[in-house]
């Protein structure tokens, strides 16, 4: 059975204490990007997505894609709060022998793709969805990408198929943090403005604040609502270490590990 509405929100400071107890068990990196799309995640779980409460693989489900494969944690949390993963899942992330690695893989219950070589996760979205159109379903496709992942041809590709098949049933949003592993996205490949790009792609396509969880619920219904025969595209403007002051804005956060100190004062200002 497939969940009713309205349902229990994820909470998204519950989801960040989740992925920063992950990051110092594990003694991980990848915190700032998978802050930066907490409430993206909190909405489409909380929201939009159908699926079985007791079943992640239903295959009456809607699909939620992680193309940007290293923000991996953020989904994991949303998976814990569901009860879809275990405690011991997250106490023994990126740990030897453990089921939950740096990097989202398919295998993991709720995971749809395994995803981290940029570029592939949102192929994999057009497929599906291209499938559940030609089987006729309700059922739709969510991905969510990364806004230096769009430097990669193969997204373009992609939307160019998605917007050839007229799969309206693929939603894609961007989680547009402004920054990649190694630098600004603007200094290393401008793909802005995107809202023109994706629109001379004839995609239908709107933007909004990322954090803002009334905003992106609000556009995401509209856009979906109004986007007959189209695919359509969320640009949600992030900010990468959202939610704990000495990470936002801060790329070191994208491969720094948590030392006791930065764990404390982390979880402390999540308290507030």
């Amino acid at each position: 059975m497939l969940n009713p509405d309205p349902r229990p929100a994820l909470q998204p400071a519950d989801l960040r204490r989740h992925v920063l107890h992950m990051a110092y068990r594990g003694q991980a990196v990848h915190i700032a990007c998978a802050f930066s799309l907490i409430e993206i995640l909190a909405v489409l779980y909380s929201r939009f997505l159908r699926f079985n409460p007791l079943d992640p693989g239903d295959p009456g489900r809607d699909y939620l894609v992680l193309s940007k494969g290293h923000g991996a944690m953020a989904l994991y949390a949303c998976l814990r709060e569901l009860n879809w993963l275990t405690q011991e899942h997250l106490d023994s992330y990126f740990s030897d022998g453990s089921e939950l690695r740096g990097l989202a893989e398919a295998g993991t219950p709720g995971i749809e793709a395994t995803s981290g070589s940029l570029g592939h996760g949102l192929p994999v979205a057009v497929g599906i969805a291209l499938g559940l159109k030609r089987r006729d379903t309700r059922q739709r496709v969510y991905c969510i990408v990364g806004d230096g992942e769009l430097n990669e041809g193969s997204m373009w590709e992609a939307f160019a198929f998605a917007a050839h098949h007229g799969l309206d049933n693929l939603t894609v949003v961007v989680d547009a943090n402004q920054w990649q592993a190694l630098g600004r996205t603007k200094d290393i490949l401008d793909m802005e403005p995107l809202l023109d790009k994706f629109r001379a792609f004839k995609l239908a396509a709107a933007e909004c604040g990322g954090h803002d969880t009334k905003a992106l619920e609000t556009t995401l219904e509209d856009l979906i609502s109004r986007a007959a025969g189209q695919p359509q595209v969320l640009v949600a403007r992030t900010v990468k270490g959202k939610g704990v002051s000495f990470m936002e804005g801060d790329n070191q956060w994208h491969y720094t590990q948590l030392t006791e100190q930065t764990l404390a004062r982390a979880l402390a200002e999540l308290a507030r």
